[in-house]
Parts: C-alpha cells; structure tokens; sequence
C-alpha cells in the first residue's frame, strides 16, 4: 500500500506534478515521495499546516469552515488539497488531516484521519478509521492518500 513510486509513475507519465498538504503526517506524504529517485520531475513541494490557523493563512482554507466543522473534517482536507495545488502551483494536491493520538481532539477519537485529492478534473475525500499508536495511524494516512491519488489519477481520462 502507498507505492510512492506508482504514483509518480503515473503522474510522470501524464505530465502532472504533485504538492502535499500535510497536517497530523507531518511531512511524511512528501517525505515518501521524495525517497524515490526522480522525484523532482514531478514533486514540486510540501505544506505542514500542523496548527489550525495555518490551514487558513497557508492553505486558503475558509476560517469560516474551520471555525464550524473544525480541521477533521472532510471539506477542509480538500481545500487544504485545493489551496496547495494553488499556492505551489501544482497539477495535483494531496491532503491529510486528522488525530494521530494517543487520545481524542477536536471531539473525534484518535485514528480518525481524512485525506484529500485534487486534481484538475476531480476532487476526492475518504475518512479512515486506522488503529494503532500515533505512527501506525500516521502510516496508514500516508498509505491512503498515495492510494487514493493512484486510483484518482488512473481513473482519468487525462493523457
């Protein structure tokens, strides 16, 4: 799960580059995906909006969003997918947010995650319930939105 290198593949192969919003992962998306040699050609950066004013101020996510749904939630992981394919200027942006734990915050459990995609002709929410400590939670946010970025770009009809 989260072949960083099938995503890059695929988005080298249609002429796409790639930005991460990152919030409870930290940089890990980014960090993956960088692991692989040749990532330049397609990787053009990462945002670690950790703290939820920076989802507004970085990201461009709605304050008005924030202050009612609050960072978990499925709308705010694809504006920050939205607002950091517009601020770095890339064909596709990827989203995490959510709580890695050990406890709750925000009102929802820990393991509750939301990762987000966005590209030029579709955007996508999933919201995942992972088990496990912070770094198996974090792991598995990672594993679900390269997953989810594979099955958005391969479903395309883009060349």
């Amino acid at each position: 799960m989260g072949d960083a290198r099938s995503l890059l593949d695929e988005l080298r192969s249609r002429g796409l580059s790639v930005a991460t919003a990152e919030s409870l992962t930290g940089g890990l998306v980014c960090a993956r995906l960088v692991a692989v040699p040749g990532a330049s050609d397609v990787v053009r950066g990462s945002v670690v909006a950790y703290a939820t004013d920076l989802k507004a101020s970085v990201l461009g996510v709605d304050e008005a969003l924030l202050a009612a749904r609050g960072p978990v939630d499925a709308e705010v992981a694809l504006a920050m997918a939205r607002g950091v394919r517009a601020r770095l200027g890339a064909d596709v942006g990827l989203a995490t947010t959510g709580v890695a734990g050990p406890g709750p915050a925000d009102g929802h459990e820990a393991g509750t995650v939301l990762v987000a995609v966005s590209t030029p002709w579709s955007d996508e929410a999933l919201e995942l319930h992972a088990r496990g400590d912070r770094e198996a939670v974090r792991g598995a946010s990672v594993d679900a939105v390269i997953d989810l970025a594979i099955v958005q770009i391969t479903r395309s009809a883009q060349p």
